[in-house]
């Protein structure tokens, strides 16, 4: 019983929290996506997305105060080091959570530059954010097929060339959805952890910048004591989250080459695939690893 009262007293404080959060960002971000929409010059730009861009990572970071405040998450980060704030990174990561998102912007915020997601179109109608995401760049994916997904590949072709200007950071779960026993078995996918890789974002976001791309970070993240909800994470309920990041080098024969000839599909979807082999490996080893307390 006590227990319940805690978490709901928790619950009712972060998420105060969260959306005082949300609406002071809110109202730092509207005016500047005012003068981004009337006044689309790269100059402005330049001044614009710098200013954004860190309103977007102190609003990460208060998240991550009352994250801290409300539970007492033990985190597991293998591999977090040698980046460059300043560089432009490719993140890959499996997806089995709304809570990814926020465990994503947790580790790397102001390690790295800000992330820019794939995201789906529909969350552009979202009050207050999908206004934000929009300022930021977020590429919005629709993600039906057909003519629908010719139109999405090509704005993640627009969204990578603005992301020419400043260092960035794209990101994307390449299951294109969020993994669970029911979606595996319907994919029948050849994985024991993930869902089949989709490789038609990140493809376009390597056709148009992948020569800025220092590598590629692949992300692996595992909930040892289960998948957690939003609601856990809001009411402290999340007892331990591991984060492993890989620096993958990006072999040339996924970028366009010298004659200005696009990458084959062919061999990205090769090289996906064998990095998504080497991942659902490692889930495995990361919670045999946490069983047997390798981990810090």
């Amino acid at each position: 019983m006590l227990h319940r009262i805690s978490s709901f007293i928790k619950g009712a404080l972060a998420s105060i929290v969260l959306v005082v959060n949300i609406v002071v960002a809110f109202s730092l971000v509207f005016p500047l996506a005012l003068v981004k929409l009337v006044l689309p010059f790269r100059f402005v730009r330049l001044i614009v997305d710098f200013i954004l861009s860190h309103i977007a990572e102190t609003w990460i970071a208060v998240n991550s105060m009352w994250m801290a405040a409300v539970g007492r998450t033990r985190w597991h980060l293998v591999g977090l080091d040698k980046f460059t704030y300043k560089g432009w990174y490719l993140v890959s990561s499996n997806h089995q959570s709304w809570v990814d998102i926020l465990v994503l912007q947790k580790v790397f915020n102001r390690k790295i530059p800000l992330l820019k997601f794939f995201i789906k179109h529909e969350l552009i109608y979202v009050p207050l954010m999908g206004l934000a995401w929009w300022a930021l760049d977020f590429p919005f994916m629709k993600r039906k097929g057909g003519a629908s997904a010719k139109k999405d590949l090509e704005t993640a072709r627009k969204a990578c060339e603005k992301y020419k200007v400043i260092p960035t950071s794209v990101i994307s779960f390449m299951e294109g959805t969020r993994y669970t026993p029911s979606k595996a078995k319907e994919q029948k996918t050849p994985y024991k952890h993930l869902l089949k890789a989709k490789t038609g974002g990140v493809g376009m976001a390597l056709e148009t910048m992948g020569e800025l791309f220092n590598c590629m970070l692949d992300v692996t993240i595992v909930y040892p004591k289960g998948v957690p909800t939003f609601v856990d994470l809001l009411t402290g309920n999340i007892e331990d989250v591991i984060v492993s990041v890989r620096q993958v080098e990006i072999p040339k024969d996924v970028l366009v080459n010298e004659a200005g000839e696009p990458p084959s599909r062919g061999h990205l979807q090769q090289w996906i695939n064998g990095i998504w082999q080497a991942k659902d490996q490692e889930i495995d080893q990361l919670t045999a690893d946490f069983k047997a307390g390798k981990l810090k």
